[in-house]
């Protein structure tokens, strides 16, 4: 892991002011089932000539080109291959993705999963032909039409990396290590004011998770799929949680020095960051994927609507699905590639095994962030809280 990740402003999922206009759910498996209509978008059956430019718009650290550190660039190259030549807009929230893609001057996105239904429903983004892609073969199967990225069987968009959002404590203060989401939702936890939580709406899923399994009167099938009852027992457990976190974090440098000073002693995070604390050596933390499960995050490039060069972008998808360079970004950012033979291009051997690149049985336990929508993606119907009403009882709990 290379300390050099100064860059991850990553998916800090910002709380969303906007509803999800016109966005209807997806189904609990496989991107389909719902009755909803997306709008009538076709993709290519062919690619052209590269049209010389290609306007990306990417998390930090997914499109280097060597100006953060000399020795990581995989963009100079795929313009010396392809004669495209890359400009990048970096995204700081998935809102902000949003927002820029509605313009139509942006070719891709690296889309993260609370916008890439909105971006589909929206026809702010086009079905991809997978065919035209042609890594997208060796891509972890566990990625592929998902509900975060596809709709009725159609692809909108190819998977570039993952992970799960973990539960971290200090070794020397919290003893044994916690195997259950349990220990931050405890209401007479004895780290009262030293817990920690991830500081977005999207949070509200982890609650849900841990009734999920803890509650099963409530009958959660999916955390993101919360009617009144659900969404009221989720957001309940995150108020009394909020008398005992110290802070809230977004910023992952944030979460890394509060564990160094002691400040919080237990709380969600992400296997990067336990790797950053763990390399620094200056306290012991043990980070551990709980018996609950756990939320994560599957980042997905998708192709504008309005696409000016969608050759480029194309080209683009699969170099950065390519084994090498997709193996580069997933170390460079701390995170688990798409690509399945990525894992023999690590500088890192020990890279796939840490993140759990191609363990389908571990990426099983992970409930990927999905768009919030008022389709409940079964026979209840719209009565599910969409993502506005997620972002007005975050802000709620936090006062």
């Amino acid at each position: 892991m290379r300390k050099q990740r100064a860059l991850l402003s990553m998916a800090a999922l910002s709380a969303c002011a906007l509803a999800v206009a016109g966005c209807g759910g997806s189904s609990s498996s496989g991107g389909g089932g719902t009755s909803l209509s997306v709008p009538k978008l076709s993709a290519p059956t062919a690619l052209g000539k590269s049209e010389g430019q290609l306007n990306l718009i990417a998390w930090a650290g997914y499109a280097e080109d060597g100006t953060n550190d000399k020795t990581v660039d995989w963009v100079t190259p795929f313009e010396k291959q392809t004669g495209c030549q890359v400009n990048v807009k970096i995204g700081n929230t998935s809102d902000e993705m949003v927002t820029l893609m509605k313009s139509g001057q942006y070719d891709a996105v690296s889309a993260s999963g609370d916008a890439t239904l909105r971006l589909i429903y929206g026809g702010d983004v086009a079905p991809v032909n997978t065919s035209l892609v042609p890594n997208y073969k060796t891509v972890s199967t566990f990625l592929k039409d998902k509900p975060w990225n596809s709709v009725n069987g159609q692809m909108y968009g190819i998977p570039h990396g993952w992970g799960a959002n973990l539960l971290m404590s200090n070794s020397s203060v919290v003893s044994p290590a916690p195997t259950s989401w349990g220990a931050v939702f405890d209401a007479n936890s004895p780290y009262k004011g030293k817990i920690t939580a991830y500081d977005s709406p999207i949070y509200i899923a982890d609650a849900a998770l841990y009734l999920k399994a803890t509650k099963p009167e409530l009958k959660i099938t999916n955390p993101y799929e919360l009617d009144d009852a659900q969404f009221t027992a989720a957001v309940d457990l995150l108020t009394t949680q909020r008398g005992l976190i110290g802070e809230y974090w977004s910023d992952y440098t944030k979460e890394v020095s509060a564990f160094e000073s002691g400040d919080s002693v237990i709380g969600t995070t992400w296997q990067v960051i336990a790797n950053l604390i763990t390399a620094d050596a200056k306290v012991k933390v043990n980070a551990v994927l709980p018996q609950e499960g756990s939320t994560g995050w599957s980042d997905t490039w998708m192709v504008g609507a309005k696409a000016a060069h969608p050759n480029c972008a194309y080209q683009w998808m699969n170099w950065i699905i390519s084994p090498k360079v997709n193996a580069q970004v997933a170390e460079w950012f701390g995170e688990a590639p798409a690509q399945t033979l990525s894992c023999k291009e690590t500088a890192d051997p020990d890279h796939c095994t840490t993140y759990h690149a191609t363990d389908s049985a571990y990426a099983a336990k992970i409930a990927y962030w999905t768009t919030p929508t008022k389709n409940c993606g079964d026979s209840r119907g719209n009565v599910c809280k969409d993502y506005a009403a997620w972002t007005q009882a975050w802000t709620q709990i936090k006062g």
